[in-house]
């Protein structure tokens, strides 16, 4: 079955639009991949920490600080301790 002229000028118009479609993703992808690395050597040059970093960072701080207050709790009871005894004699 030969190919009428209307037909052919549909499915060459056909084959032209599903190749610019296909063009168009490629250049969305190159668009898209350029202005990631663009976003990346940004924020590399801003010096910006990572989100996995500042995690890290920020459970070291609760821990100390969790560190810090049962330490501030010994020390409180210590000194009540101290003060509670003074009146009593020293055994040496």
């Amino acid at each position: 079955m030969t190919t009428t002229g209307a037909n052919r000028i549909f499915d060459d118009l056909a084959k032209l639009m599903t190749d610019a479609a296909g063009a168009a993703q490629g250049v969305r992808r190159e668009v898209e991949t350029a202005a990631r690395a663009q976003a990346e050597r940004l924020l590399n040059s801003m010096d910006v920490v990572k989100r996995e970093e500042f995690e890290v960072v920020r459970e070291m701080a609760i821990k100390a600080r969790e560190e810090n207050d049962a330490l501030l709790a010994r020390i409180a009871a210590l000194e009540a301790k101290l003060a509670g005894g003074e009146g009593s004699p020293s055994s040496f």
